[in-house]
């Protein structure tokens, strides 16, 4: 079954979580996922309160972008999330927008060496193991978490180009790919994470989670081509859905056709009812999506 879940968008003030993460958990949607753009909100401490406003639903971060963060940080609060939650908070991590990065001072030269540190001291930091490491980035003498997860939690990737992709089919447990992902680019990613993998000598399932652009109602269309225009891409009929709930079902089922275990939708900055959207995917969309 291909999982479905819904962006809470950070162009939303904060006070508007609350309501979105109850409704997400009353009418059954199975992901609520929350970004960590600069400068908007913050990643953990919107999980956190959503988390703690519900009692079902999954609550993803996708993602924390890893130059902002040390590792030692972002295990502490990672495992604080899962103990708190089992089972219920899905953590991405990435190496972030690289403009929005340099406003902070923290780029990084080779921000795919810092991913590829960042993520294999984050997840042994998280299977509870004692870590000392003297990366180009990453340093750590000695630490270990008091407080670990029961399980070690899956933590996931987001990557575009090859070199991100087959980074994390060998270092992370799973992939998030933008809503830019065409479904053969999640085909091609797919082989690329699959490639990453081999390497590593990695078994098992490793989820793909794409996000869709997704518009429903009158003005659909164009509030649709405008969004992606604005974030710099053509405007082309795979880089998104406008429709009612048969034409975004369609979308999901050519996404999850292609690789994708689940399909995240996000829709535009000025939707106009968020919590409309909501219940549209779950009361519409959901049923058309085997």
């Amino acid at each position: 079954m291909t999982g479905l879940g819904v962006v809470f968008r950070p162009q939303l003030p904060p006070e508007r979580l609350r309501a979105m993460a109850r409704l997400a958990d009353e009418s059954g949607l199975e992901e609520l996922w929350l970004w960590e753009d600069c400068f908007l909100e913050g990643g953990i401490s919107a999980a956190a309160a959503a988390l703690a406003w519900t009692e079902r639903v999954r609550i993803g971060v996708g993602l924390l972008p890893v130059p902002l963060r040390n590792v030692a940080v972002t295990a502490m609060e990672a495992a604080t999330l899962h103990r708190l939650f089992p089972g219920r908070a899905v953590i991405g991590v990435g190496h972030g927008v690289q403009d929005w990065m340099g406003q902070v001072g923290a780029r990084a030269e080779s921000p795919v060496t810092l991913l590829r540190e960042y993520l294999d001291a984050l997840r042994a930091l998280l299977r509870g193991e004692r870590v000392s490491t003297d990366g180009r980035y990453v340093k750590l003498d000695d630490v270990a978490l008091d407080w670990p997860p029961a399980e070690a939690p899956d933590i996931l990737a987001g990557a575009t180009g090859p070199r991100s992709l087959r980074l994390s089919g060998a270092h992370a447990d799973g992939t998030i790919l933008t809503a830019s992902t065409a479904p053969e680019g999640v085909r091609r990613a797919r082989q690329l994470i699959d490639e990453g993998r081999e390497s590593a000598g990695r078994t098992g399932h490793h989820p793909v989670i794409v996000y869709l652009h997704t518009a429903t109602g009158p003005d659909a269309a164009a509030r649709l081509r405008a969004e992606i225009e604005a974030g710099g891409e053509d405007s082309l009929p795979e880089h998104g859905v406008a429709g009612d709930a048969d034409a975004v079902a369609k979308a999901v089922q050519r996404l999850a056709d292609a690789g994708a275990d689940t399909v995240v939708l996000q829709p535009t900055a000025d939707e106009p009812d968020p919590e409309r959207f909501l219940r549209f995917a779950v009361d519409e969309v959901r049923p058309l999506v085997p």
